[in-house]
């Protein structure tokens, strides 16, 4: 098990990036919540789960030791790989998850891509005793209400992905005029959108 990568952002990318660690490069799978936090160039220090399969070993980056605490729990459930599991983090904090599952509250569950009414029953009936209730503050889906607005994390991103903050603000902002109001999708989402708008 890797608990932890520590050294030099070499890279960042839209759904990762590569830690320098002594010389070796550690490719890391993030939300984009974490990424937002990470600069080519800087020192950091990312928790991480090691994931392996038959034919891969993948490792996955997080925030927190909290946030890749309930990464882990959530692959618990059946029907919940990595993938979905990081994918859940990407829209909700740690703590909406687990107001989430401990209210039954299945609308929350299925703004997830990949979760339908189902998933998100089988999801509430298999974690509820695990995960437990939010901790500290009010949980949160990962909406501009909340302490990680996505216009910064989307922003951020695109500033990693080398463009400049100019260009990323007018990326940003083409975005925020298509919503008009809309329901925001998941970082991810508006990433690529800004990524479009960009590449026109």
């Amino acid at each position: 098990m890797i608990a932890f990568v520590s050294g030099q952002v070499a890279a960042a990318g839209p759904d990762g990036a590569v830690i320098d660690v002594h010389g070796v490069g550690y490719a890391v799978q993030c939300t984009p919540t974490t990424l937002a936090g990470l600069r080519v160039g800087d020192q950091a220090k990312v928790p991480t789960s090691l994931v392996v399969r038959e034919d891969s070993m993948t490792l996955f980056g997080f925030a927190d030791d909290d946030e890749r605490q309930v990464f882990e729990l959530l692959q618990t459930a059946s029907g919940v790989g990595p993938r979905l599991a990081l994918a859940m983090l990407a829209v909700h904090t740690p703590n909406a998850l687990r107001h989430a599952v401990a209210a039954e509250d299945l609308n929350a569950l299925t703004k997830v891509p990949g979760i339908g009414k189902k998933g998100a029953q089988r999801i509430v009936l298999e974690l509820k005793d695990r995960l437990g209730g939010p901790i500290g503050d009010a949980p949160g889906v990962r909406t501009p209400a909340r302490a990680a607005a996505w216009r910064d994390q989307v922003q951020a991103g695109l500033i990693n992905l080398g463009w400049s903050a100019r260009d990323a603000d007018a990326a940003v902002d083409a975005v925020a005029a298509d919503l008009d109001g809309a329901d925001t999708p998941p970082v991810p989402v508006l990433l690529k959108a800004a990524l479009k708008k960009l590449s026109n």
